[in-house]
């Protein structure tokens, strides 16, 4: 079940944001001025191999495979990185989210949703 993190860092002159976590997703949601969606990040399979579906509704959509940094032997840790990555299964993944989301505010679940399913492959 996706719960906020409270007092997410806000970063002077970029869109305030709000995050979401639970042990398979994390979503992050930029907002406006007036507190509408501007873009989101979902984060999935954060366990196993995780994946990120960024969209912004002036730029789309963009599906990476999250590099942890973690596979660097004899090396510390390196950052996370974003790498393309190939298909996304839109409707299983609105699925998984729809059933954490159910914390969420209603019509914030709803705008995620609806984006998730309405994701077409060709726009990555």
């Amino acid at each position: 079940m996706l719960r906020e993190i409270p007092h997410v860092k806000q970063v002077p002159g970029e869109a305030r944001r709000r995050w979401f976590m639970d042990d398979e997703l994390d979503l992050v949601v930029w907002f406006d001025a007036q507190d509408q969606v501007l873009g989101f990040q979902l984060t999935y399979d954060k366990p196993a191999q995780p994946h990120a579906l960024t969209w912004h509704k002036n730029n789309g959509f963009r599906h990476d495979s999250v590099d942890d940094g973690e596979n660097r032997p004899g090396r510390y840790k390196g950052s996370p990185i974003l790498l393309e990555n190939g298909p996304f299964h839109g409707h299983t993944i609105a699925e998984r989210f729809w059933l954490a989301a159910a914390q969420l505010e209603p019509s914030l679940a709803e705008t995620v949703y609806s984006t998730l399913q309405n994701f077409d492959e060709d726009e990555t």
